[in-house]
């Protein structure tokens, strides 16, 4: 026992912190964490067009940002649910994104994830740039594009980026749950899936515009198209400037 309590130890000074256990209490955040999903309803949340460039929001007036919104709004009351019977975000697989109110810097990210049925896609956008991927790795209609090498990393980043594919496949079987661990800091992304690390400090590119550097605070997005995705134990933690220097 001793032993074991000197390697979690190591663990935690080296910045490593597993997964929070499946046993814990739904949707309470631990010490330091904040919950962004209450396992009640959408409180928090936002809607928003897929893809929409955080850069061309920022240009939006104050009225057609609101016109925008509300119109977001209602297309997410169309496809985005909450199961409190089981402390569950449901999506049905189809638009819009779900984000959040608030905008993030640098933060620190755990979210668990279903894949209801096979040949879902899914994603967690990043300050609403594309984008820790989600997928089933036997989706045959996307061998093409990786899937087989499994989720967790960035695959909207250039080819040449070595983030964009995962270090190694840590999926579970489509139908269990998976957890995901989220650092980032400045343009860098550190990623866990199921506490196998599957991206180590690499950079997230801007996937709107290559040439222009990321926004410094913006949205986490909750993204699927194609099938049922559900999530829950949703928590962050934002990093102090510091820290993440």
């Amino acid at each position: 026992m001793r032993l074991a309590l000197i390697e979690i130890g190591i663990l935690a000074a080296a910045g490593f912190h597993p997964a929070f256990s499946q046993e814990r209490p739904l949707n309470q955040p631990p010490p330091g964490f904040a919950a962004l999903f209450n396992g009640k309803d959408l409180s928090g949340w936002r809607g928003r067009q897929p893809n929409y460039s955080p850069h061309l929001e920022a240009l939006l007036s104050k009225e057609e940002l609101a016109a925008k919104q509300a119109a977001w709004n209602a297309e997410r009351d169309l496809h985005w649910s909450v199961d409190a019977a089981k402390g569950e975000i449901v999506s049905d697989g189809r638009s819009p994104h779900l984000a959040t109110v608030k905008d993030f810097g640098d933060f620190e990210l755990y979210v668990d994830w279903l894949m209801v049925s096979h040949n879902g896609d899914s994603g967690i956008y990043l300050r609403s740039y594309p984008q820790v991927q989600i997928w089933d790795p036997d989706n045959p209609r996307e061998v093409r594009n990786g899937a087989p090498k499994g989720s967790g990393a960035l695959w909207n980043d250039n080819d040449d980026n070595p983030g964009k594919w995962p270090l190694v496949k840590a999926d579970n079987p489509v139908g269990q749950w998976n957890s995901l661990r989220i650092k980032m800091a400045g343009s860098r992304v550190w990623i866990w899936l199921n506490d196998k690390q599957t991206v180590d400090g690499q950079i997230l590119d801007n996937y709107f515009d290559r040439k222009l550097p990321l926004v410094e605070k913006g949205a986490i997005e909750l993204q699927t198209h194609g099938s049922e995705i559900r999530f829950r134990n949703i928590y962050v933690r934002e990093i102090p400037v510091a820290e993440a220097k």
